[in-house]
């Protein structure tokens, strides 16, 4: 684990689960090939890395076909270059590209989704400007 995953790690552990909107999170690589950081209970498999990466090449894909993650189907309620917003029930996921890392968070029944998207959409905001 480099430096730079340990700074990864510590927005995983004080921005997101410390927000406590997430029951589990992670952060990816730019390029979706890998989790450079993650909380417990977050799993995310190479085939849907591979699915992540094709949604935000093509936004109408992630609408049509929704979003797997951890062996979960989501069903995409936004999705543009930047965010994919996706739910499944009253439980989500939000998935944003920062320039530099991809966070995916994923939030329990009992969290409302723009409170949720809010937060990740703050915290990419902030490590934008770095």
């Amino acid at each position: 684990m480099g430096a730079h995953s340990a700074v990864w790690q510590g927005y995983v552990d004080s921005s997101l689960m410390g927000s406590e909107q997430f029951d589990k999170a992670g952060i990816l690589s730019y390029d979706l090939s890998g989790v450079e950081a993650s909380s417990s209970g977050f799993t995310i498999s190479p085939e849907e890395l591979s699915e992540l990466a094709a949604a935000f090449a093509d936004s109408s894909k992630a609408m049509a076909n929704g979003v797997r993650i951890g062996g979960e189907k989501f069903v995409s309620i936004r999705a543009d270059d930047r965010s994919i917003y996706a739910k499944k029930g009253k439980e989500g996921v939000i998935v944003v590209k920062a320039k530099s890392c991809v966070m995916v968070a994923h939030h329990p029944e009992n969290i409302q989704t723009p409170n949720a998207a809010t937060v990740v959409e703050n915290l990419v905001d902030y490590i934008n400007k770095y």
